[in-house]
Protein backbone atom coordinates (compact mmCIF):
# COMPACT_ATOMS: atom_id res chain seq x y z
CA UNK A 1 0.00 0.00 0.00
CA UNK A 2 2.91 2.35 0.61
CA UNK A 3 4.59 1.56 -2.59
CA UNK A 4 1.54 2.29 -4.44
CA UNK A 5 0.92 5.49 -2.42
CA UNK A 6 4.83 6.69 -2.82
CA UNK A 7 4.14 5.89 -6.67
CA UNK A 8 1.48 7.56 -7.43
CA UNK A 9 1.35 10.04 -4.59
CA UNK A 10 -2.40 10.07 -3.97
CA UNK A 11 -3.86 9.53 -0.65
CA UNK A 12 -7.81 9.09 0.15
CA UNK A 13 -9.29 9.78 3.54
CA UNK A 14 -12.97 9.72 3.81
CA UNK A 15 -14.17 12.71 6.59
CA UNK A 16 -17.42 11.73 6.45
CA UNK A 17 -19.44 7.81 7.41
CA UNK A 18 -21.16 6.15 4.81
CA UNK A 19 -25.15 5.62 5.38
CA UNK A 20 -26.47 2.58 6.78
CA UNK A 21 -27.05 -0.06 4.74
CA UNK A 22 -30.12 -2.14 4.94
CA UNK A 23 -29.47 -5.61 6.36
CA UNK A 24 -30.33 -8.37 3.62
CA UNK A 25 -33.66 -9.28 2.77
CA UNK A 26 -33.07 -13.01 4.17
CA UNK A 27 -32.25 -12.05 7.39
CA UNK A 28 -34.74 -9.46 8.67
CA UNK A 29 -38.62 -8.63 8.36
CA UNK A 30 -41.09 -11.66 8.18
CA UNK A 31 -38.19 -14.15 5.49
CA UNK A 32 -35.63 -13.67 7.92
CA UNK A 33 -37.99 -14.58 11.28
CA UNK A 34 -38.98 -17.65 9.35
CA UNK A 35 -35.53 -18.40 8.68
CA UNK A 36 -34.66 -18.10 12.14
CA UNK A 37 -37.53 -19.58 14.25
CA UNK A 38 -38.99 -22.15 11.54
CA UNK A 39 -36.67 -23.12 9.20
CA UNK A 40 -33.11 -22.89 10.81
CA UNK A 41 -32.40 -26.40 10.04
CA UNK A 42 -33.37 -29.34 8.59
CA UNK A 43 -34.96 -30.42 11.34
CA UNK A 44 -36.53 -27.13 12.82
CA UNK A 45 -37.93 -27.50 8.54
CA UNK A 46 -39.25 -31.08 9.33
CA UNK A 47 -41.06 -30.39 12.30
CA UNK A 48 -42.50 -27.50 11.24
CA UNK A 49 -43.83 -28.65 8.25
CA UNK A 50 -45.71 -31.52 10.43
CA UNK A 51 -46.80 -29.09 13.04
CA UNK A 52 -48.56 -27.01 9.51
CA UNK A 53 -49.74 -30.38 8.80
CA UNK A 54 -51.51 -31.09 12.30
CA UNK A 55 -52.82 -27.72 12.23
CA UNK A 56 -54.49 -28.04 8.92
CA UNK A 57 -56.28 -31.28 9.78
CA UNK A 58 -57.79 -30.25 12.85
CA UNK A 59 -58.01 -26.54 12.93
CA UNK A 60 -60.05 -26.07 9.61
CA UNK A 61 -63.03 -28.68 10.84
CA UNK A 62 -63.21 -27.31 14.15
CA UNK A 63 -63.98 -24.35 13.00
CA UNK A 64 -66.56 -25.18 10.78
CA UNK A 65 -67.72 -27.29 13.39
CA UNK A 66 -67.67 -24.57 16.22
CA UNK A 67 -68.72 -21.03 13.54
CA UNK A 68 -69.46 -21.43 10.40
CA UNK A 69 -72.01 -24.52 10.56
CA UNK A 70 -73.25 -23.45 14.03
CA UNK A 71 -76.82 -22.75 14.99
CA UNK A 72 -76.85 -19.16 17.56
CA UNK A 73 -80.49 -19.13 18.05
CA UNK A 74 -83.38 -21.65 18.69
CA UNK A 75 -85.81 -22.88 21.10
CA UNK A 76 -85.94 -26.42 21.05
CA UNK A 77 -83.57 -29.49 19.75
CA UNK A 78 -85.26 -29.20 15.95
CA UNK A 79 -82.67 -26.38 15.34
CA UNK A 80 -79.99 -28.63 15.95
CA UNK A 81 -81.35 -31.76 13.70
CA UNK A 82 -81.46 -32.73 10.03
CA UNK A 83 -84.51 -33.43 8.41
CA UNK A 84 -84.14 -36.97 8.64
CA UNK A 85 -83.51 -36.97 12.35
CA UNK A 86 -87.11 -34.59 12.57
CA UNK A 87 -85.21 -30.95 12.09
CA UNK A 88 -84.79 -28.20 9.78
CA UNK A 89 -81.16 -28.24 9.06
CA UNK A 90 -80.14 -30.02 5.81
CA UNK A 91 -78.94 -33.73 5.69
CA UNK A 92 -75.09 -34.38 6.63
CA UNK A 93 -75.25 -31.32 8.77
CA UNK A 94 -72.64 -30.83 11.38
CA UNK A 95 -72.42 -28.05 13.74
CA UNK A 96 -72.10 -26.85 16.91
CA UNK A 97 -75.64 -26.39 18.91
CA UNK A 98 -74.77 -22.85 20.91
CA UNK A 99 -78.78 -22.55 21.91
CA UNK A 100 -78.61 -25.58 23.70
CA UNK A 101 -75.52 -24.20 25.57
CA UNK A 102 -77.17 -20.97 26.07
CA UNK A 103 -80.43 -22.57 27.27
CA UNK A 104 -78.25 -24.66 30.06
CA UNK A 105 -75.21 -22.11 31.24
CA UNK A 106 -77.21 -20.71 34.24
CA UNK A 107 -77.20 -24.71 35.54
CA UNK A 108 -73.48 -25.05 34.12
CA UNK A 109 -72.16 -22.09 36.57
CA UNK A 110 -74.87 -22.59 39.32
CA UNK A 111 -75.98 -25.88 39.20
CA UNK A 112 -79.24 -26.42 41.34
CA UNK A 113 -78.13 -23.56 43.53
CA UNK A 114 -81.75 -21.78 44.21
CA UNK A 115 -82.38 -19.31 41.59
CA UNK A 116 -83.94 -16.49 43.95
CA UNK A 117 -80.96 -16.45 45.84
CA UNK A 118 -78.03 -17.06 42.56
CA UNK A 119 -77.34 -13.08 43.49
CA UNK A 120 -75.49 -14.68 46.23
CA UNK A 121 -73.31 -16.56 44.11
CA UNK A 122 -72.54 -12.74 41.96
CA UNK A 123 -71.83 -11.20 44.79
CA UNK A 124 -69.22 -13.96 45.84
CA UNK A 125 -67.57 -14.27 42.75
CA UNK A 126 -67.31 -10.14 42.88
CA UNK A 127 -65.89 -10.13 46.20
CA UNK A 128 -63.35 -12.41 44.83
CA UNK A 129 -62.38 -10.91 41.76
CA UNK A 130 -61.78 -7.96 43.53
CA UNK A 131 -59.72 -9.44 45.87
CA UNK A 132 -57.74 -11.41 43.68
CA UNK A 133 -57.05 -9.23 40.90
CA UNK A 134 -54.93 -6.55 42.50
CA UNK A 135 -52.88 -9.21 44.32
CA UNK A 136 -52.11 -10.43 41.12
CA UNK A 137 -50.60 -7.16 39.85
CA UNK A 138 -47.23 -6.49 41.47
CA UNK A 139 -47.75 -2.78 41.24
CA UNK A 140 -50.55 -2.23 43.28
CA UNK A 141 -50.57 -0.98 46.43
CA UNK A 142 -51.72 -2.35 50.23
CA UNK A 143 -50.37 -5.96 49.56
CA UNK A 144 -51.16 -6.63 53.13
CA UNK A 145 -54.21 -5.48 53.39
CA UNK A 146 -55.05 -7.67 50.28
CA UNK A 147 -53.46 -10.37 51.71
CA UNK A 148 -56.05 -10.53 54.72
CA UNK A 149 -58.88 -10.01 53.13
CA UNK A 150 -58.20 -13.07 50.58
CA UNK A 151 -56.88 -15.61 53.54
CA UNK A 152 -59.65 -14.20 56.45
CA UNK A 153 -62.50 -11.64 55.25
CA UNK A 154 -63.19 -13.50 51.70
CA UNK A 155 -63.71 -16.90 52.94
CA UNK A 156 -65.81 -16.53 55.89
CA UNK A 157 -67.88 -13.64 53.47
CA UNK A 158 -68.33 -16.26 50.48
CA UNK A 159 -69.12 -19.24 53.37
CA UNK A 160 -71.80 -17.00 55.17
CA UNK A 161 -72.98 -15.96 51.79
CA UNK A 162 -72.80 -19.22 49.97
CA UNK A 163 -74.82 -21.33 53.00
CA UNK A 164 -76.70 -18.28 54.40
CA UNK A 165 -74.90 -18.92 57.93
CA UNK A 166 -76.76 -20.44 60.78
CA UNK A 167 -74.43 -23.86 60.61
CA UNK A 168 -74.42 -26.12 63.58
CA UNK A 169 -71.29 -27.42 64.89
CA UNK A 170 -71.81 -30.45 66.65
CA UNK A 171 -69.13 -32.88 68.90
CA UNK A 172 -66.86 -34.45 66.46
CA UNK A 173 -65.60 -37.55 68.63
CA UNK A 174 -68.05 -37.69 71.10
CA UNK A 175 -66.04 -36.51 74.06
CA UNK A 176 -68.00 -33.00 74.24
CA UNK A 177 -70.78 -34.76 74.72
CA UNK A 178 -69.60 -36.96 78.07
CA UNK A 179 -67.69 -33.57 79.04
CA UNK A 180 -70.72 -30.86 78.75
CA UNK A 181 -73.80 -30.20 80.54
CA UNK A 182 -76.69 -31.89 78.87
CA UNK A 183 -78.39 -29.66 76.63
CA UNK A 184 -75.52 -27.14 77.27
CA UNK A 185 -74.67 -26.54 73.79
CA UNK A 186 -71.16 -26.70 74.72
CA UNK A 187 -70.06 -30.21 73.36
CA UNK A 188 -68.12 -28.57 70.25
CA UNK A 189 -66.51 -26.41 72.05
CA UNK A 190 -65.01 -28.24 74.54
CA UNK A 191 -63.70 -30.68 71.82
CA UNK A 192 -62.32 -27.56 70.66
CA UNK A 193 -60.11 -26.25 73.50
CA UNK A 194 -58.98 -29.68 73.91
CA UNK A 195 -57.78 -29.48 70.37
CA UNK A 196 -56.47 -25.97 71.09
CA UNK A 197 -54.72 -27.36 73.92
CA UNK A 198 -52.71 -30.12 71.36
CA UNK A 199 -51.56 -27.63 69.26
CA UNK A 200 -50.46 -25.28 71.06
CA UNK A 201 -48.06 -28.79 72.29
CA UNK A 202 -47.15 -29.49 69.44
CA UNK A 203 -45.95 -26.18 68.31
CA UNK A 204 -43.99 -25.77 71.80
CA UNK A 205 -42.10 -29.39 71.14
CA UNK A 206 -41.68 -28.18 67.68
CA UNK A 207 -40.00 -24.54 68.95
CA UNK A 208 -37.94 -26.92 71.15
CA UNK A 209 -36.76 -28.68 68.54
CA UNK A 210 -35.71 -26.83 66.01
CA UNK A 211 -34.23 -23.94 68.63
CA UNK A 212 -37.05 -21.25 67.46
CA UNK A 213 -38.77 -18.51 70.22
CA UNK A 214 -41.22 -20.55 72.27
CA UNK A 215 -42.88 -17.63 73.04
CA UNK A 216 -43.71 -15.98 69.33
CA UNK A 217 -44.46 -19.17 67.93
CA UNK A 218 -46.80 -19.94 71.00
CA UNK A 219 -48.44 -16.43 70.70
CA UNK A 220 -49.18 -17.29 67.26
CA UNK A 221 -50.61 -20.34 67.28
CA UNK A 222 -53.29 -19.29 70.18
CA UNK A 223 -53.77 -16.19 67.59
CA UNK A 224 -54.66 -18.46 64.99
CA UNK A 225 -57.18 -20.90 67.14
CA UNK A 226 -58.62 -17.81 68.60
CA UNK A 227 -58.95 -16.12 65.04
CA UNK A 228 -60.71 -19.54 64.26
CA UNK A 229 -63.06 -19.78 67.39
CA UNK A 230 -64.05 -16.32 66.29
CA UNK A 231 -64.89 -16.91 62.68
CA UNK A 232 -67.02 -20.18 63.84
CA UNK A 233 -68.99 -18.21 66.29
CA UNK A 234 -69.86 -15.83 62.94
CA UNK A 235 -70.78 -19.00 61.14
CA UNK A 236 -73.31 -19.73 63.43
CA UNK A 237 -74.85 -16.81 63.54
CA UNK A 238 -78.40 -16.39 62.00
CA UNK A 239 -78.31 -13.58 59.41
CA UNK A 240 -81.72 -14.69 57.90
CA UNK A 241 -79.84 -15.82 54.82
CA UNK A 242 -81.98 -18.89 53.34
CA UNK A 243 -79.67 -21.65 54.28
CA UNK A 244 -78.68 -23.17 51.39
CA UNK A 245 -76.91 -27.26 51.51
CA UNK A 246 -74.35 -28.11 49.54
CA UNK A 247 -75.62 -30.90 48.16
CA UNK A 248 -77.40 -28.63 45.49
CA UNK A 249 -74.71 -26.62 44.90
CA UNK A 250 -73.08 -27.60 41.51
CA UNK A 251 -71.96 -26.11 37.83
CA UNK A 252 -68.40 -23.72 38.10
CA UNK A 253 -69.29 -22.67 41.75
CA UNK A 254 -68.48 -26.18 42.74
CA UNK A 255 -65.17 -26.50 40.48
CA UNK A 256 -64.28 -22.86 41.49
CA UNK A 257 -64.35 -23.83 45.72
CA UNK A 258 -63.09 -26.92 45.24
CA UNK A 259 -59.88 -25.28 43.21
CA UNK A 260 -59.59 -21.94 45.21
CA UNK A 261 -59.46 -24.31 48.48
CA UNK A 262 -57.36 -26.56 47.64
CA UNK A 263 -54.89 -24.14 45.70
CA UNK A 264 -55.16 -21.68 49.31
CA UNK A 265 -54.61 -24.72 51.66
CA UNK A 266 -52.23 -26.77 49.72
CA UNK A 267 -49.07 -24.14 49.28
CA UNK A 268 -48.41 -23.17 52.79
CA UNK A 269 -49.22 -27.17 54.04
CA UNK A 270 -46.89 -27.92 51.37
CA UNK A 271 -43.87 -25.57 52.80
CA UNK A 272 -44.48 -26.95 56.27
CA UNK A 273 -44.20 -30.81 54.97
CA UNK A 274 -41.35 -29.87 52.51
CA UNK A 275 -39.52 -28.28 55.67
CA UNK A 276 -40.71 -31.35 58.01
CA UNK A 277 -39.47 -33.82 55.35
CA UNK A 278 -35.70 -31.77 55.48
CA UNK A 279 -35.67 -31.46 59.33
CA UNK A 280 -33.21 -32.72 61.74
CA UNK A 281 -35.31 -34.15 63.90
CA UNK A 282 -36.31 -37.57 63.20
CA UNK A 283 -39.85 -38.05 64.37
CA UNK A 284 -40.99 -35.05 62.44
CA UNK A 285 -38.94 -36.25 59.65
CA UNK A 286 -40.85 -39.20 59.60
CA UNK A 287 -44.48 -38.13 60.20
CA UNK A 288 -43.82 -36.32 56.92
CA UNK A 289 -42.40 -38.62 54.76
CA UNK A 290 -44.61 -41.16 56.17
CA UNK A 291 -47.51 -38.33 55.33
CA UNK A 292 -46.40 -37.43 51.80
CA UNK A 293 -45.52 -41.43 50.24
CA UNK A 294 -48.80 -42.09 51.16
CA UNK A 295 -51.05 -39.35 49.70
CA UNK A 296 -48.55 -39.81 46.96
CA UNK A 297 -48.96 -43.27 46.07
CA UNK A 298 -52.99 -43.03 46.29
CA UNK A 299 -55.28 -41.83 43.39
CA UNK A 300 -56.89 -38.80 43.79
CA UNK A 301 -60.48 -41.10 42.93
CA UNK A 302 -59.83 -43.46 45.79
CA UNK A 303 -59.13 -40.59 48.03
CA UNK A 304 -62.59 -39.34 47.28
CA UNK A 305 -64.24 -42.31 47.53
CA UNK A 306 -62.82 -43.46 50.65
CA UNK A 307 -63.56 -39.97 51.96
CA UNK A 308 -67.31 -39.97 50.88
CA UNK A 309 -67.85 -44.00 51.37
CA UNK A 310 -65.37 -45.28 54.03
CA UNK A 311 -65.00 -42.29 56.17
CA UNK A 312 -68.36 -42.03 57.61
CA UNK A 313 -67.70 -45.49 58.86
CA UNK A 314 -65.24 -44.60 61.31
CA UNK A 315 -66.72 -42.01 62.85
CA UNK A 316 -68.95 -41.85 66.44
CA UNK A 317 -72.87 -42.44 65.80
CA UNK A 318 -74.68 -39.00 64.82
CA UNK A 319 -71.23 -37.95 63.75
CA UNK A 320 -71.27 -36.73 59.53
CA UNK A 321 -69.19 -34.25 57.60
CA UNK A 322 -70.68 -32.28 55.01
CA UNK A 323 -69.77 -34.35 51.56
CA UNK A 324 -68.29 -31.54 49.80
CA UNK A 325 -66.06 -30.17 53.05
CA UNK A 326 -64.79 -34.33 53.30
CA UNK A 327 -63.93 -33.18 49.18
CA UNK A 328 -62.16 -29.99 50.54
CA UNK A 329 -60.29 -32.05 52.72
CA UNK A 330 -59.12 -35.16 50.76
CA UNK A 331 -57.77 -32.53 47.61
CA UNK A 332 -56.12 -30.34 49.66
CA UNK A 333 -53.80 -33.00 51.39
CA UNK A 334 -53.85 -34.93 48.44
CA UNK A 335 -52.46 -31.68 46.28
CA UNK A 336 -50.26 -30.75 49.75
CA UNK A 337 -48.80 -34.05 49.14
CA UNK A 338 -47.16 -32.92 45.49
CA UNK A 339 -46.37 -29.27 46.69
CA UNK A 340 -44.08 -30.35 49.20
CA UNK A 341 -41.92 -32.53 46.84
CA UNK A 342 -42.21 -29.33 44.46
CA UNK A 343 -41.00 -27.15 47.21
CA UNK A 344 -37.94 -29.71 48.35
CA UNK A 345 -36.60 -29.87 45.43
CA UNK A 346 -36.19 -25.82 45.39
CA UNK A 347 -34.57 -26.24 49.16
CA UNK A 348 -32.35 -28.55 47.76
CA UNK A 349 -31.46 -26.25 44.90
CA UNK A 350 -30.43 -23.71 47.23
CA UNK A 351 -26.52 -23.30 47.42
CA UNK A 352 -25.13 -24.36 50.81
CA UNK A 353 -23.28 -21.13 51.07
CA UNK A 354 -27.05 -19.42 51.57
CA UNK A 355 -27.88 -21.50 54.80
CA UNK A 356 -24.34 -21.11 56.33
CA UNK A 357 -24.14 -17.44 55.89
CA UNK A 358 -27.90 -16.67 56.94
CA UNK A 359 -26.79 -19.19 60.81
CA UNK A 360 -23.01 -16.65 60.33
CA UNK A 361 -25.11 -14.02 60.98
CA UNK A 362 -26.83 -15.53 63.85
CA UNK A 363 -30.83 -16.11 62.46
CA UNK A 364 -32.85 -18.32 64.11
CA UNK A 365 -34.41 -21.41 62.02
CA UNK A 366 -37.67 -19.48 61.01
CA UNK A 367 -35.90 -16.39 60.37
CA UNK A 368 -33.69 -17.91 58.28
CA UNK A 369 -36.56 -20.05 56.36
CA UNK A 370 -38.69 -16.90 56.08
CA UNK A 371 -35.90 -14.24 54.90
CA UNK A 372 -33.20 -15.99 53.36
CA UNK A 373 -33.98 -19.68 51.87
CA UNK A 374 -37.51 -19.13 51.07
CA UNK A 375 -37.91 -16.67 48.86
CA UNK A 376 -35.28 -18.37 46.58
CA UNK A 377 -36.86 -21.61 46.73
CA UNK A 378 -39.97 -20.92 45.69
CA UNK A 379 -38.70 -18.12 43.11
CA UNK A 380 -37.02 -21.25 41.89
CA UNK A 381 -39.68 -23.81 41.73
CA UNK A 382 -42.61 -21.17 39.92
CA UNK A 383 -43.22 -23.67 36.99
CA UNK A 384 -43.89 -26.43 38.86
CA UNK A 385 -46.04 -25.05 41.82
CA UNK A 386 -48.30 -23.43 39.00
CA UNK A 387 -48.41 -27.19 37.35
CA UNK A 388 -49.62 -28.64 40.38
CA UNK A 389 -52.08 -25.71 40.45
CA UNK A 390 -53.33 -26.50 37.20
CA UNK A 391 -53.23 -30.34 37.45
CA UNK A 392 -55.49 -29.53 40.57
CA UNK A 393 -58.11 -27.14 39.28
CA UNK A 394 -58.16 -30.12 35.86
CA UNK A 395 -58.79 -32.72 38.81
CA UNK A 396 -61.84 -31.28 40.00
CA UNK A 397 -63.48 -33.26 37.53
CA UNK A 398 -63.35 -36.28 39.70
CA UNK A 399 -65.61 -35.31 42.44
CA UNK A 400 -68.50 -36.61 40.33
CA UNK A 401 -67.45 -39.87 41.55
CA UNK A 402 -68.99 -38.92 45.37
CA UNK A 403 -72.09 -36.69 44.13
CA UNK A 404 -70.51 -33.51 43.70
CA UNK A 405 -71.85 -31.76 40.49
CA UNK A 406 -69.16 -30.14 38.92
CA UNK A 407 -68.94 -27.92 36.37
CA UNK A 408 -67.97 -31.23 34.11
CA UNK A 409 -70.71 -33.39 35.97
CA UNK A 410 -73.50 -30.72 35.70
CA UNK A 411 -73.11 -30.65 31.56
CA UNK A 412 -72.80 -33.99 31.90
CA UNK A 413 -76.26 -34.68 34.11
CA UNK A 414 -77.86 -32.10 30.92
CA UNK A 415 -77.80 -34.98 28.63
CA UNK A 416 -80.86 -36.28 29.95
CA UNK A 417 -83.09 -33.51 28.98
CA UNK A 418 -85.29 -34.97 26.06
CA UNK A 419 -85.07 -31.37 24.79
CA UNK A 420 -82.50 -31.14 23.65
CA UNK A 421 -81.25 -34.35 22.87
CA UNK A 422 -79.27 -33.98 19.32
CA UNK A 423 -76.49 -36.13 17.74
CA UNK A 424 -74.38 -33.05 18.65
CA UNK A 425 -75.21 -32.23 22.07
CA UNK A 426 -72.59 -33.88 23.55
CA UNK A 427 -69.84 -32.52 21.59
CA UNK A 428 -71.20 -29.11 21.61
CA UNK A 429 -71.22 -29.57 25.39
CA UNK A 430 -67.81 -30.72 25.62
CA UNK A 431 -66.07 -28.60 23.11
CA UNK A 432 -67.71 -25.55 25.73
CA UNK A 433 -66.78 -27.67 28.41
CA UNK A 434 -62.88 -27.63 27.16
CA UNK A 435 -62.70 -24.25 26.08
CA UNK A 436 -63.82 -23.20 29.55
CA UNK A 437 -61.01 -25.00 31.34
CA UNK A 438 -58.49 -24.01 28.87
CA UNK A 439 -59.59 -20.37 29.73
CA UNK A 440 -58.44 -20.76 32.99
CA UNK A 441 -55.60 -22.97 32.79
CA UNK A 442 -54.06 -21.15 29.80
CA UNK A 443 -54.19 -18.00 32.24
CA UNK A 444 -52.21 -19.64 34.87
CA UNK A 445 -49.59 -20.74 32.82
CA UNK A 446 -49.34 -17.34 31.60
CA UNK A 447 -48.90 -15.25 34.81
CA UNK A 448 -46.63 -17.88 35.38
CA UNK A 449 -44.61 -17.02 32.68
CA UNK A 450 -44.90 -13.31 33.79
CA UNK A 451 -43.77 -13.93 37.34
CA UNK A 452 -41.05 -16.39 36.23
CA UNK A 453 -40.14 -13.27 33.83
CA UNK A 454 -40.14 -10.07 36.38
CA UNK A 455 -38.34 -12.36 39.03
CA UNK A 456 -35.79 -13.52 36.58
CA UNK A 457 -35.48 -17.05 37.53
CA UNK A 458 -33.73 -17.92 34.31
CA UNK A 459 -30.99 -16.05 35.71
CA UNK A 460 -30.98 -14.11 32.52
CA UNK A 461 -28.02 -12.15 31.67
Amino acid sequence: MSDIQSETDLVYVRDEMLSQSPPPHRESGPIGWLRKNLFSSWSNALLTLIALYVIWIVVPPLVDFALVQAVWSGESRDVCTTINQGGIQPNGWFGACWPYVKDYFAQFIYGRYPVEERWRVNIVFALFIIGVVPLLIPAAPFKSMNLIYMAIVFPVAALLLLTGGHMEFASMIGIGRELAPLGSGLDFWIEYALLTLVVVGIAYAWARGTGAPAGGLLKLVLTVMLALAAIIFVLSLDLGLEFVPTSIWGGLLVTLVIAITGIAASLPLGVVLALGRRSDMPIVRFVCVVFIEFWRGVPLITVLFMSSVMLPLFLPEGVSFDKLLRALIGVALFSAAYMAEVIRGGLQAIPKGQYEGADAVGLAYWQKMRLIILPQALTLVIPGIVNTFIGLFKDTTLVLIIGLFDFLGQIQSSFTDPSWSTPVQATTAYFFAACVYWIFCFSMSRYSIFTENRLRTGHAR
